[in-house]
């Protein structure tokens, strides 16, 4: 989706304000936006607001319009400067998800920059842009197009397609194919307005009628060209289009067209957004659970996954910060419960699937992501790594403090991070397809050279999971090899940039398809 962000500096809790640089009145503010890209270091100016003249309080109109991506790090730097001047008043550094995932979309932050003095600060909000959100519903019909079957009718289906800014089209929805036909009625079909017009009411939809054939090989009837505005005028009246071969059109003075299509019915109706849910006050909450079982190698020894090298982080370190990273800023305690499984643990050497690596079973809650890294490390040196490989008393541990809030104000987010076989594959699928009726996801990410199989299986993208007879409610389970993600430049950044992107992707559908089930809808911010 897009975010707005609005910038407002103000000092809300103090009369103290912006540095005056100027000697005879007050300053005249400016803020310039820079981002980074995904795995990179560069900042790059994106924008800047207006100027507002002799203030120390500026309120900015100017708002930036970003694409906003939930599992991506999307970091912001903001300097403050004086127009016109090589005077600057501060800067803030702040991740986009910190924005959206503060109370009611509002971030104040200090700005630092300037030595020995006190900057004043910056407040952010950010708003979703209202047109990301809305889904059409439209229905079409022909009549009379153009026979392209030597032995039959036509089998006729429709292309849409979007402009983009460079004058080039992109395919947005294809509908299914009418059988044997010069009348076809077609299904109704949703699709969203970013989808068909990227939320330019006025920007040209091409729609291209084919006569599909069996080898790929399908003939072109004709074209039409239409909009969004033009499209939702149907609220009111049928509207139809001439189907027009620009080739038989050249070729034959009597051709009018080769058909027509009309647009039967058009409804528009907002959907709600992952980003209506996290600012009306939904938390993610986010649990590790990490793999210490015998085949991950001796942690002592350079080969183990586990092994911690003075210069780099294990693929178990890797993949827990980049993962956590993001997920952090939408979690406001910054606590996250951490586990292990597949080790004996002291004092008695007995086999356990979720002993906390904080080694506090009354709270297993790790402060931040560093503090489950240390955790993880400490746990290393005290645990002795065994087996077998059980993931349903980690998943079973979740699903129970998923099962206790399910009125949509928390998500659960559980990390699996694994060497790979499986040993309770019965006793998983059935704690999975449990949890898919709870307010949770499973992340599983596969370290080390394994086969993984078992995981794609629990995947569910292909076949959806099912345990003696029933099936799991909704996909919850995201798996994805480490090894997919080792940059061969040895660029870890980026790497972990990927992974994050890849594992995280599915996560707000994941949300919003259990607040759709269950009829969840957002609450409303509070006024500002």
């Amino acid at each position: 989706g897009w975010v707005a962000l609005r910038v407002a500096h103000t000092w809300l809790c103090s009369p103290r304000n912006l540095l005056d640089m100027d000697t005879f009145s007050k300053s005249d503010p400016v803020v310039v936006l820079f981002v980074q890209g995904s795995g990179s270091s560069e900042w790059k100016e994106f924008g800047r607001t207006e100027v507002i003249d002799n203030t120390l309080n500026p309120d900015f109109v100017r708002k930036f319009v970003l694409d906003y991506y939930f599992e991506e790090k999307q970091n912001l730097r903001f300097d403050v400067a004086v127009f016109g001047a090589q005077d600057f008043l501060g800067q803030a550094f702040v991740a986009l998800g910190e924005v959206i995932g503060a109370q009611r979309g509002r971030l104040e932050r200090p700005l630092t920059g300037v030595p020995g003095k006190r900057c004043g600060t910056i407040l952010l909000l950010a708003e979703e842009l209202s047109n990301c959100r809305d889904i059409i519903t439209m229905q079409l019909c022909a009549n009379k197009l153009d026979k392209k079957d030597f032995f039959g009718k036509s089998d006729p289906f429709l292309v849409f397609y979007r402009s983009n800014e460079d004058g080039t089209f992109t395919i947005c929805h294809k509908t299914e194919v009418v059988k044997n036909t010069l009348n076809p009625v077609w299904q109704p079909f949703t699709i969203p307005v970013r989808a068909l017009c990227n939320g330019d009411y006025d920007r040209t939809v091409k729609i291209d009628v084919y006569d599909w054939d069996r080898d790929g090989s399908h003939d072109f009837i004709g074209e039409f060209a239409t909009s969004y505005r033009e499209l939702s005028r149907a609220q009111s009246q049928f509207t139809v289009y001439e189907v027009l071969n620009p080739r038989k059109k050249c070729k034959k003075k009597k051709y009018v067209n080769s058909g027509t299509v009309t647009l039967l019915s058009f409804s528009v109706e907002s959907e709600f957004t992952f980003v209506d849910y996290i600012r009306g006050g939904t938390q993610l909450n986010f649990t590790v659970a990490i793999d210490f079982t015998a085949s991950n190698g001796l942690p002592s020894q350079p080969t183990s996954l586990h092994y911690v090298s003075p210069y780099q982080l294990s693929a178990y370190a890797l993949a827990l910060k980049a993962v956590g990273e993001v997920i952090q800023d939408y979690d406001s305690d910054k606590l996250f419960p951490a586990y292990g499984f597949g080790a004996k643990v002291p004092p008695d050497g007995k086999i356990s699937h979720q002993f906390p690596l904080n080694n506090n079973a009354e709270n297993p809650s790790c402060c931040g992501i560093e503090g489950v890294l240390e955790s993880y490390l400490q746990s290393l040196r005290t645990v002795q790594l065994y087996g077998p490989t059980n993931f349903a008393p980690v998943i079973n541990q979740v699903a129970g403090t998923a099962a206790q809030v399910t009125d949509g104000s928390q998500y659960h987010v559980l990390l699996i991070i694994t060497d790979g076989v499986i040993s309770d594959m019965l006793q998983t699928k059935e704690a999975i397809v449990t949890a898919s009726a709870l307010p949770m996801s499973i992340i599983i990410v596969g370290v080390g050279p394994a086969e993984f199989e078992a995981m794609e299986e629990l995947d569910g993208d292909e076949v959806r999971l099912s345990s003696r007879g029933r099936f799991a409610e909704r996909d919850i389970v995201q798996f994805v090899p480490f090894r997919d993600y080792v940059d061969d430049s040895g660029n870890q950044v980026l790497s972990m940039a990927r992974l994050a992107k890849d594992v995280l992707a599915e996560i707000p559908e994941q949300l919003l398809s259990y607040m759709k089930t269950r009829d969840i809808k957002p609450r409303r911010a509070d006024p500002e």
